[in-house]
């Protein structure tokens, strides 16, 4: 930013903040928010003279909204540090939102939030430097190399206080005259509001601070005080439930819901229930997460404001053992109060990893299994007695990087998308890669099933598959999670549900196979999850509700 007009020294004059300010909004406008003009453009509405007219004023009115804020900053010494905020949160939100298809809303900020590094390095390309380097690196070079001028207090006021005067005039009077399209363009595409760059980034941070969406604070309220285990039958063996929360994994993809694709072929041999109509209670697992391990399902967790405990909580107080096994970014605060461990953790006694099960501090999710009976063995003898619930979370489909959450021996679907700019990719070989995250889990679901197997001479064995939330492969220009819930496409959404049981679990809970059997497409959701595993457990319990038993309708006197 150098200007021709010079001072008697020769030297360029100072620029006013207020015109820089303004210069800076309008490249935010035009070249920051380009996957908002891409989105408008693709509307069938924006294709006439009058959509082509609407689109400029919108673009104005963002031009103006964000030259608002900036004029606020607009101080010799203040500016410089907002505006270079500003111009890299727009680069990197506009880098996102147009690689990927997501918006970016306060759920969205707060699964960024609680991204770990190893999420992060998978998120990093050439792509992205290249892109924030353009729009947001180099404009602000150039402005910190500008010299900004210092007027007198009052005099900047004056003109801060015009140049707010001048943006409100300007995005109000465009509002007003183009004032049906963008209502009816935002109560029709409601996700538009998301892509308003780096103002949606501001207002979702704003929310998460003020607490707005932040997860409840304060003590955690009890849940299921009353929380007893039923009387076992006589000679009946305490039960081992492993519920394995699958991550970023979409029914449409498992061959066991009908795929075309053997993505399924060593569950399919075995005698497990796929139920086929299942939805999540959000589509990041930020959100899914500790909504489909409470009791009071989606629609009042949302509404809820208080911390809680939950579904293992309740089974912990019971007297039975609890164990989280991760390979995930952590459990988002669901098993705080039990026993927890890491894949990448130490166990005393075991055995050591098998080769390339663990590189570079990331863990394939075989990983999970590995020295499972060491830590079950740590825990309390006497809860052990009473029955076990392991709770794996594993990795699952975690994108973008799909190609590594399967090894090498175990791709079946060739030629695989390697890079993490998932666009770049040949449809096809996008669609591999994460069907071979699905074959992969296919196999660690089938080796659980396996390892339950091998004891089930001690315990009533079962397994309860259950992903956190689906996936998008490029549908509608869509990829990865995370739409606001009202808006996800349905493949956001709809999830899997496994179920395999023993025998001898079956009948202590007087579980009749042939009428789940007859019940895979009846309509279920994470608001059954709570109350299906109480049953499953044999947890006697107030805050049990037997209408939300995914297997209650098939239970039968044991």
């Amino acid at each position: 930013m150098n200007r021709t007009t010079t001072t008697s020294d020769d030297r360029p004059s100072p620029w006013n903040p207020l015109s820089v300010a303004w210069l800076t909004a309008l490249w935010i406008a035009v070249f920051a928010n380009w996957p908002l003009w891409h989105a408008l453009d693709e509307l069938p509405e924006m294709s006439g003279l009058r959509g082509r007219l609407f689109m400029l004023a919108f673009c104005g009115m963002v031009a103006g909204l964000t030259a608002l804020c900036l004029t606020l900053a607009a101080w010799r010494w203040t500016f410089k540090p907002v505006a270079t905020v500003f111009l890299l949160a727009a680069a990197f939100g506009a880098y996102f939102m147009g690689t990927y298809g997501i918006v970016i809303d306060p759920s969205m900020m707060l699964n960024v939030l609680q991204t770990d590094v190893r999420e992060t390095r998978d998120l990093l390309s050439l792509r992205m430097a290249g892109l924030v380097l353009v729009i947001g690196i180099i404009p602000a070079v150039l402005l910190w190399r500008a010299d900004i001028q210092a007027l007198p207090a009052w005099r900047q006021i004056k003109r801060n206080l015009l140049g707010v005067l001048g943006a409100l005039v300007l995005s109000v009077g465009l509002l007003m005259l183009f004032f049906a399209d963008m209502s009816g363009t935002m109560r029709t595409h409601k996700s538009l509001r998301y892509l308003i760059n780096p103002l949606n980034s501001f207002y979702a941070v704003g929310r998460l601070v003020s607490g707005a969406d932040a997860p409840p604070s304060g003590p955690v309220l009890p849940v299921g005080t009353d929380a007893q285990l039923l009387p076992r039958a006589p000679n009946s063996k305490p039960p081992l439930l492993v519920l394995m929360v699958g991550e970023t994994a979409r029914s449409a993809n498992f061959s066991l819901n009908g795929y075309g694709r053997l993505t399924n072929p060593e569950l399919m041999r075995l005698d497990v229930l796929s139920f086929r109509q299942v939805s999540s209670c959000g589509t990041n697992t930020a959100a899914s997460l500790p909504c489909m391990f409470s009791s009071l399902g989606k629609q009042a967790y949302e509404d809820d404001d208080q911390r809680r405990e939950n579904l293992l909580d309740v089974v912990q107080r019971a007297g039975m053992a609890v164990l989280w096994v991760d390979n995930q970014a952590g459990c988002k605060g669901v098993c705080d109060r039990v026993a927890h461990a890491h894949t990448n953790e130490p166990i005393p006694g075991a055995t050591p990893l098998a080769a390339g099960l663990c590189d570079g501090g990331e863990c394939l999710d075989m990983a999970l299994l590995h020295g499972l009976d060491e830590r079950l063995a740590a825990l309390p003898a006497e809860q052990r007695a009473r029955g076990v619930l392991v709770v794996m979370h594993p990795m699952g489909s975690h994108g973008p990087a799909y190609s590594k959450r399967s090894p090498p021996d175990r791709k079946p679907f060739t030629p695989e998308c390697t890079t993490n700019v998932l666009q770049q990719c040949e449809k096809q070989s996008l669609v591999n890669a994460y069907d071979n995250t699905i074959a992969y889990a296919d196999h660690v679901i089938a080796s659980t099933i396996g390892w339950l197997k091998q004891r089930s001479s001690d315990h009533a064995t079962a397994m309860l598959y259950l992903s956190d939330h689906g996936e998008s492969l490029g549908e509608n220009n869509l990829y990865l999670h995370g739409m606001p819930y009202a808006v996800a496409p349905r493949f956001q959404i709809h999830v899997p549900m496994i179920f395999w049981t023993s025998a001898s679990l079956a009948f202590d809970n007087g579980i009749d196979t042939t009428c789940l059997t007859e019940r895979l497409d009846a309509p279920l959701s994470h608001d059954n999850l709570f109350h299906t595993t109480l049953g499953l457990l044999k947890v006697k319990t107030t805050t049990y509700k037997p209408a939300l038993d995914a297997f209650g309708v098939c239970r039968r006197a044991p």
